[in-house]
């Protein structure tokens, strides 16, 4: 019977023979690493998730310690249709009561009637003056100059104070308007005929001495919690610090200047969602257990249990001496998970405000006995604890790059190991084939050798 050998010799040194002596160099020398590859970008991916979640606390206790949470202001008005206010950051909280009497107006004037637009408004030349208020502009005049051509020179001359036109009354009937900018008694108006160098008046009259008021210039009058105001405009900034109110009509109303709330709770659950989003995959991922399956890809990773504890720590310490959270709402469950109990969080601002504000985000405390310290605030002492480790080129960064890092050494490990092995298994390859090559000649000469003896011993069985 014939050897073959990687097909053709033996049976021994067969191609299948090969392949299992290399997955047997593989499993000893290759497998392993993979396995450490594939470990090794778990981790990897579990730390991109890690890190994102992180990085949504940290942004949300950003969002909670920037100015403008505790300081935003909300201003109602119990009636708008009789004011509206609004209030900018850090204004008082307050509340006021509004009694408005009359609504500011502004002086309009209206000349006499002239026949049609292009009317002549005057039979010889001058200067006249127009008076808006403590605003006085003087301007030309002759015999050519039209209706039309007054109004359009006013506007270009006084625009800022005065608008003109004309209207049409009826037939035949046109007029020039004259309308203050704005409101108040301060803004009244007139037209004055200041004539020629001769001393001439030729400014028709219908534009001086017979001009007619449509609307008297008045002052805005209201109550302010009893106290008596007058302004010139329907829009009052200087009364309150931060405050603007805009009158709207005659009548009461009562307004309150409040921090905005809604926008601070928003804010602290926002905080509360992305901790325990970020709690509940740190307990997956640091869980302890004898199953390997349901061991977190992080459970002996002092890295990662460490940030766990670090931010669980600050809940249990923070307060600076001057309350616990807990007072403020915020509630810590059996299970770590965080929960914001708004009631009590309204009883602490409507109670002061300005210690929540500091309670939460730092600043100045003020206590019962009438004494102040600087606390630096739970959502401060969170943040600088997050930071720590989410910020860029933080622990979670360096984490992240020492993990390719290991990922790329053991893809370097397994190329080289692969390359040894290929290189290995090549050699045997060749030399198989050679002793394959051997094999069919001792193949062919023991085949001669058979038909030879075989020859010879016919032979002598015929001559016998």
């Amino acid at each position: 019977m014939g050897i073959s050998s990687l097909g053709v010799g033996s049976s021994v040194l067969t191609q299948d023979v090969l392949d299992q002596l290399r997955a047997a160099d593989e499993a000893q020398f290759v497998k392993p690493t993979d396995k450490r590859i594939s470990t090794e970008k778990s981790k990897s991916g579990e730390l991109d998730v890690v890190d994102a979640l992180m990085d949504n606390v940290y942004g949300s206790l950003k969002g909670l310690t920037e100015y403008g949470v505790f300081e935003s202001r909300v201003a109602t008005s119990s009636t708008e249709s009789v004011a509206t206010v609004s209030a900018a950051d850090s204004s008082d909280i307050q509340d006021f009561s509004l009694e408005v009497s009359n609504l500011a107006t502004k002086e309009i004037e209206q000349s006499d009637s002239f026949d049609k637009k292009d009317s002549n408004i005057a039979t010889g030349s001058g200067n006249f003056e127009l008076n808006i208020g403590d605003q006085k502009y003087t301007m030309s005049y002759d015999s050519t100059m039209t209706l039309q051509d007054l109004k359009d020179l006013i506007n270009k001359k006084a625009g800022d104070s005065v608008d003109a036109t004309i209207v049409q009354v009826a037939d035949d009937d046109f007029r020039l308007m004259l309308s203050a900018d704005d409101t108040g008694t301060e803004h009244d108006i007139s037209i004055t005929d200041l004539g020629n160098d001769d001393g001439d008046k030729t400014l028709d009259t219908a534009l001086t001495d017979d001009m007619s008021n449509v609307q008297t210039a008045v002052d805005a009058k209201f109550k302010f919690n009893g106290l008596d105001i007058v302004r010139k405009n329907n829009t009052v900034d200087d009364l309150l610090s931060g405050v603007t109110i805009t009158l709207k009509d005659a009548g009461n109303t009562n307004v309150s200047v409040k921090q905005d709330r809604e926008n601070i709770e928003s804010k602290i659950n926002n905080f509360v969602d992305k901790y325990n989003s970020a709690l509940f995959q740190l307990d997956k991922d640091t869980k302890s257990s004898q199953n390997a399956d349901e061991r977190g890809i992080f459970s002996s990773d002092s890295t990662i249990k460490g940030m766990k504890r670090d931010i669980q720590n600050v809940l249990n310490t923070i307060g600076g001496g001057v309350g616990m959270m807990q007072d403020y709402g915020l509630e810590v469950g059996d299970d770590g998970r965080l929960s914001l109990d708004s009631s009590k969080l309204n009883e602490k601002l409507d109670e002061n405000p300005d210690n929540v504000q500091a309670f939460l985000s730092g600043g100045t405390f003020v206590k019962e006995d009438g004494s102040s310290t600087e606390v630096d605030g739970i959502f401060s002492e969170l943040e600088v604890t997050s930071a720590k480790y989410s910020k860029y080129g933080a622990i979670l960064d360096n984490y992240k790059t020492s993990t390719q890092d290991r990922i790329d050494s053991l893809n370097d490990q397994r190329t080289k190991a692969m390359d040894r092995l290929n290189k290995k298994y090549a050699t045997l390859a060749k030399q198989w084939q050679a002793y394959d090559s051997m094999i069919n000649q001792l193949n062919s000469a023991s085949d001669m050798f058979k038909q030879m003896t075989t020859a010879a011993m016919n032979a002598q069985n015929n001559q016998n």
